[in-house]
């Protein structure tokens, strides 16, 4: 394991454009040539037409909650001052049948709805203890 965990790896070949894009305060998704369909989690080959050529596009970074939990307990000492925090996933609205894991932020629990309007704040992600930092989008209320 790294020394870097739980921090994602932004030079991974299959995500680096979005990493790239999260640095620039954009939100990117691999757009698939033939069909047109978003493919996230990365792929070789589109899951609608089997497609190999992807476009990374910008979205607006407005989405909706799909559904969240909320962290109370640390699963890796790194997380221990981060809890309690609202893992989420958002559905983009470009992207309906797309699910982005984050976290839902500036947002009391007690005020998430599904389907509840989100859009994404490019924030740093960093753990006490781990060296560096990636900017990932996370999600607010808007």
């Amino acid at each position: 394991m790294s020394d870097r965990f739980p921090l994602p790896d932004p030079d991974f070949a299959a995500t680096r454009p979005f990493f790239e894009a999260a640095a620039r305060n954009e939100l990117s998704l691999p757009q698939c040539v033939e069909c047109g369909d978003w493919c996230w989690y990365p792929a070789d080959r589109c899951r609608s037409c089997a497609g190999e050529a992807f476009d990374w596009k910008t979205l607006s970074g407005e989405g909706e909650l799909f559904s969240w939990a909320v962290v109370e307990r640390a699963f890796a000492k790194a997380f221990g001052p981060r809890v309690p925090f609202v893992a989420a996933l958002v559905v983009p609205v470009e992207a309906p049948h797309v699910r982005i894991p984050s976290n839902v932020v500036h947002c009391p629990v007690e005020k998430l709805e599904i389907g509840m309007r989100l859009r994404a704040v490019f924030l740093p992600l960093q753990f006490e203890g781990v060296p560096g930092s990636v900017v990932v989008p996370f999600f607010e209320p808007g």
